[in-house]
């Protein structure tokens, strides 16, 4: 099984090494490729994402990528088309996506008993659209630093794409709710014609419960009832801010395992940074990349493969054996790894 591998920077090398332990404990034939992405392919290419680093991830179709530092205040990056036009994004992260013609970025959270509080009945999927909303970079400055604004896009294209990929989804491994979230009664235009995207595309399946959220109530909801959703859809930036929210509530980013899905390509990524400050220390948490690599191995078929990951990394979870400091314990990066790869060995005997 082939699959790109992009190390990314700040704890990547690190937890990507035990993903791949974890993942090659269940016996599969893994091919690992390594794709050059930021300082890597500036000294091979002169630029971050250069066309040929574009063209592996296309050509490998499924890619594990560990965490990029992106930095405040700056990040744009400018790529050259075929057609030897430009285009303009505003994070290396963005790029990539937007690229490969990534559309959705699928984030289960579960609760994890010992771990979870109260939040361990948490079984939730955020579908997260990714090529549009202000994450789109389209801003401008008014004046010396008086003044700036962003621009919001919705198109229905996207809009629908992303619905019926989220209700495809739920008929698909028998969830029952599909919910969308919005603020569209302040937004009318562009959260609005994202929430009539959103109808129109759940009459095609009467079988699956809708129904539709602001944004902000259901901050507030999953806080106070973590069964009231099941999969949600929404837009980038609500998408991005809500399901980091939802990992909190289950203990730890990382715990939060990330996709993202496009037409013959996907990236698989956890849904935290970098975290420069604990880089070559051996205490981070690999988990959420871990659990990124079963969304990867569902995607490619290997659904006992991808069940006995998950399985181990609940079980390992809730012994508290060789936890990283991150989940109350004092296991290392490495230790995990081993401990969850024996876990997957065993249950797959």
């Amino acid at each position: 099984m082939r699959v790109g591998i992009i190390k990314g920077n700040g704890i990547g090398p690190e937890i990507t090494a035990a993903t791949q332990r974890v993942l090659e404990a269940t016996g599969l034939p893994f091919e690992w490729e390594d794709i050059p992405i930021a300082g890597v392919a500036i000294q091979a290419h002169d630029h971050p994402l250069p066309p040929e680093t574009v063209q592996r991830l296309r050509a490998a179709k499924y890619n594990i990528k560990a965490p990029l530092i992106v930095n405040k205040l700056e990040g744009r990056i400018t790529c050259v088309q075929p057609d030897g036009s430009e285009l303009t994004y505003p994070s290396l992260n963005n790029a990539i996506r937007r690229e490969l013609g990534l559309f959705v970025n699928p984030r289960p959270i579960r609760g994890f008993p010992g771990v979870s509080g109260r939040h361990e009945s948490l079984d939730i999927v955020v579908m997260r659209e990714v090529t549009e909303d202000v994450y789109i970079g389209h801003e401008h400055k008014i004046g010396d630093d008086i003044a700036a604004e962003a621009i919001k896009l919705t198109t229905r294209a996207a809009a629908l794409k992303v619905a019926k990929y989220s209700f495809e989804y739920a008929r698909r491994l028998g969830r029952k709710r599909v919910t969308c979230l919005h603020k569209a009664n302040v937004l009318n235009y562009t959260d609005g014609l994202f929430l009539r995207c959103f109808q129109e595309t759940s009459r095609d399946y009467p079988e699956i419960q809708s129904d539709d959220m602001m944004i902000d109530a259901a901050c507030y909801t999953i806080v106070r009832d973590p069964k009231r959703f099941d999969v949600i859809v929404t837009a980038n930036q609500y998408g991005d801010i809500f399901s980091d929210l939802a990992a909190g509530l289950a203990g730890s980013l990382g715990l939060a395992p990330g996709a993202n899905i496009g037409d013959g390509v996907c990236v698989f990524e956890a849904s935290h940074g970098a975290a420069p400050d604990i880089a070559g220390k051996g205490i981070a948490n690999p988990l959420a990349l871990v659990l990124s690599g079963a969304e990867l191995l569902d995607e490619t078929g290997n659904h006992k493969e991808a069940t006995a990951v998950r399985e181990a990394v609940r079980k390992v979870i809730e012994a508290k054996t060789s936890l990283t400091p991150d989940l109350g314990g004092s296991g290392t990066t490495d230790s995990l790894a081993a401990v969850v790869s024996e876990e997957v060995k065993k249950i797959l005997a």
